[in-house]
């Protein structure tokens, strides 16, 4: 015969099933890259736990957050800016967003480093064409 309380102790120390991309990942990738990184990140998180109405919602507002970073940082010509806007953004979607939708903190979290490599190769393509953009 087994005892309920058990039972309900050992369910509350396991974890979910479904991994997902940390906290941290989120605001480090809307900090270094863009907040659509972090959001893209987010995204596959809720897509991975069946919100997939929440995630749409969330890409949406990372693709928000990154117009408006390039907005601002045009408007007052300073580059430099955009980390300081990032990591407002990054903020955001990492402790706003993400405690919305994953309060419960037994997850097991997914690597990055395929995130991470993608990430990269995005950003080096653009800088590439940027580089090489015929001058007007």
């Amino acid at each position: 015969m087994t005892d309920d309380s058990n039972i309900k102790d050992m369910d509350s120390n396991q974890t979910n099933t479904v991994k997902i991309y940390s906290k941290k990942a989120v605001f480090c990738f809307s900090l270094f890259f863009a907040p659509i990184f972090g959001g893209v990140l987010l995204r596959q998180n809720l897509i991975d736990n069946n919100k997939k109405k929440e995630a749409n919602i969330v890409l949406l507002i990372s693709l928000l957050f990154t117009g408006l970073t390039i907005l601002i940082v045009n408007l007052i010509e300073k580059p430099s800016f955009t980390y300081f806007i990032n990591l407002g953004w990054g903020l955001i979607l990492s402790e706003e967003f993400f405690k919305k939708y994953f309060p419960n903190k037994n997850y097991e979290y997914k690597k990055i480093w395929k995130a991470l490599s993608i990430s990269i190769i995005i950003v080096a393509l653009l800088l590439l064409a940027i580089i090489y953009a015929p001058d007007e």
